[in-house]
C-alpha cells in the first residue's frame, strides 16, 4: 500500500476580506468555508485569521490575489514567502529583515524573482502574480 500526504490549503485573512470574496476567489463556497473552518457566522472573520481553502493541498501557499499583498498585510505567508526568495537569491533584505510586514524590500526583492523569471517593465513591478507566484511555491505557514 501507498500512501500520500497532503497538506490543507490554507489563506490569512487581511483587512477588507468578506468570506463571500475569498469563496469565489479560490472557486468555492462560503457554505464550504464555513464547514472547513467552524465558522457559524458568515459575516464574521477577522484580520489575520487562518482559514482552510481545501483539504487536497499540496502544502503551499494558494495564490492569494494582487490586491492581498496591495493591503500591505502583517502576515506569516509574508515571511514565507520572504525566505523562499532568499533561498532563490533575491533576497535584498538587510537586518532586521525579512519579517512578517509586507516591506519594500519585499517588493523588490520579489521583482528580482520576477526578472529571474523573465518578467521586465510593469510585468516585473515586485507584486506577485500568479504565475510567478506558483512558480516560488510558498510553504504553507504552521499555525
Amino acid at each position: 500500500m501507498t500512501t500520500t500526504q497532503t497538506r490543507d490549503a490554507i489563506y490569512y485573512v487581511v483587512e477588507g476580506d468578506t468570506l463571500s470574496e475569498i469563496a469565489e476567489f479560490f472557486g468555492t463556497t462560503v457554505a464550504k468555508l464555513q464547514q472547513l473552518n467552524n465558522i457559524a457566522d458568515p459575516d464574521v472573520i477577522r484580520v489575520g485569521q487562518r482559514l482552510v481553502i481545501s483539504h487536497s493541498g499540496n502544502g503551499f501557499v494558494p495564490f492569494p490575489g494582487k490586491r492581498w499583498f496591495q493591503r500591505h498585510p502583517n502576515n506569516k505567508v509574508v515571511l514565507a514567502m520572504a525566505r523562499r526568495l532568499q533561498k532563490e537569491g533575491c533576497g535584498t533584505y538587510h537586518a532586521p529583515e525579512p519579517d512578517t510586514k509586507w516591506s519594500p524590500a519585499d517588493q523588490a526583492s520579489y521583482k528580482k524573482f520576477q526578472e529571474k523569471n523573465g518578467f521586465s517593465g510593469p510585468d516585473a513591478d515586485g507584486i506577485p502574480g500568479k504565475l510567478t507566484w506558483d512558480r516560488l511555491k510558498v510553504p504553507t505557514p504552521s499555525a
